[in-house]
């Protein structure tokens, strides 16, 4: 799987308060979610995204409370993967869940703001096609790029057992 989009950069520790402001958290609905992502530290950040763009962030990148609707608010807004430094875990599991990916790369510094990224999630390979810098990380097991395809766990889930009724 392919993912190509131009980069919108944070910095350490972007918690989930940041990602969704709790005062909206009574919605589930991801264009709803997605539409107040990252106000309260990037007000014109949707207004910014295109679909298929990619968050690239720094150190611990989704710390804060347990809430799935982080993710899904990042999912909803248009973005199509996050790579930073390090993630917290519970963003990890969380991402896993609703079919968002994100790679951790050391590199996250080198990427500029704007800079357009190709990430092949099978390799790995992170291309900083601005720059012409290509990134190792590690690539996504086969059947988490068939998760991620099917739009997230529950999917998966249900995709499996029709096929097994």
């Amino acid at each position: 799987m392919i993912i190509k989009g131009k980069v919108h950069k944070f910095g350490d520790d972007i918690n989930t308060d940041d990602i969704i402001a709790a005062k909206y958290l009574i919605s589930t609905d991801p264009k709803e979610l997605g539409s107040h992502c990252m106000e309260s530290i990037a007000p014109d950040f949707v207004k910014q995204v295109s679909p298929g763009d990619i968050i690239v962030a720094g150190n611990n990148f989704g710390c804060g409370s347990s809430r799935e609707h982080a993710p899904v608010a990042i999912k909803g807004s248009g973005i199509s993967a996050v790579i930073a430094k390090s993630f917290a875990a519970i963003f990890f599991r969380n991402a896993i869940n609703i079919g968002l990916p994100f790679l951790e790369s050391p590199d996250v510094e080198n990427i500029k703001e704007g800079d357009l990224v190709e990430i092949d999630l099978a390799s790995g390979i992170i291309k900083n096609l601005t720059q012409n810098i290509p990134y190792k990380t590690q690539g996504f097991p086969e059947f988490l790029q068939d998760l991620i395809e099917k739009g997230g766990l529950m999917n998966y889930i249900k995709e499996k057992e029709n096929k097994n009724a």
